[in-house]
């Protein structure tokens, strides 16, 4: 899991249970099947309404594989680990690549494709609608999160009012107004805690996936060509290095 996606869930079931310990430590009253049953079941209903159910089945699995994970490289490492296979190339041509490791997929599959004698048009085409159709599927993932944390509070308010509906048409019997009033609050409470701990935080960091991701994918198909056109080692690099932030190109060129 990534490092600051661990701290922040940590942290933020830490604090509630912190808060309901800090209140008088009875978690049990924090439990209503009523209020989970609407928010929950809600919530899945409006979101399976809005999407069909190949965009749920693809997008749900997505936002957990890459939304928790850590990237699997850094733009510098796949610099790096470039030019040391335009290297290869240089000495020992195309055939060369056939005994090179590569940790990256999309990286690993250019390579073959080089090795094997395609031509330029067909690897670019290839890897560029890999990625289209990478980013499409992990796009779907963070609308699907999004709609679940838009959806959560509204199920949470809809329990409330079915919580309330309840309690006054029980007015004459005090028994009731207790467990009336809990479906009232603790569904607002699920709904908050589902959009704002969970689905909306994971949307959020599905987006920055996204642009990230398409970065390295780019930077992976632009060296591809490169080794393709059996360019330089140096210059693969130099072409490469504009895929940097600006404040890291001078010292990256430097070490």
């Amino acid at each position: 899991m990534d490092f600051a996606t661990a701290i922040g869930v940590v942290a933020g079931i830490g604090t509630v249970a912190g808060i309901i310990y800090a209140s008088g430590g009875d978690f049990a009253a924090y439990y209503n099947s009523v209020a989970l049953i609407c928010v929950v079941g809600g919530t899945a209903a409006a979101t399976m309404v809005r999407f069909t159910f190949g965009t749920m089945m693809s997008g749900l699995p997505m936002g957990i594989r890459y939304g928790l994970s850590p990237l699997s490289s850094k733009p510098r490492d796949l610099i790096e680990e470039i030019t040391k296979v335009a290297e290869v190339v240089r000495k020992s041509g195309p055939m060369g690549l056939e005994n090179v490791q590569v940790d990256h997929p999309v990286l690993a599959q250019g390579l073959r494709y080089v090795a094997d004698g395609y031509e330029r048009d067909f690897i670019k085409d290839a890897l560029e609608k890999d990625r289209d159709n990478f980013l499409t599927r992990l796009e779907d993932g963070a609308k699907v999160y999004q709609a679940i944390g838009d959806s959560a509070p509204a199920w949470g308010m809809i329990s409330t009012v079915i919580g309330m509906i309840i309690m006054f048409a029980n007015m004459t019997d005090p028994s009731k107004l207790g467990p009336s009033m809990a479906v009232s609050l603790l569904g607002t409470l699920y709904g908050s805690l589902i959009a704002n701990m969970f689905a909306l935080p994971l949307a959020d960091k599905l987006k920055l996936r996204l642009g990230d991701e398409n970065l390295h994918r780019t930077l992976i198909i632009d060296g591809i060509m490169q080794i393709r056109d059996q360019r330089s080692p140096a210059i693969v690099r130099e072409m490469l290095i504009a895929y940097l932030p600006e404040h890291h190109r001078s010292e990256f060129a430097e070490a």
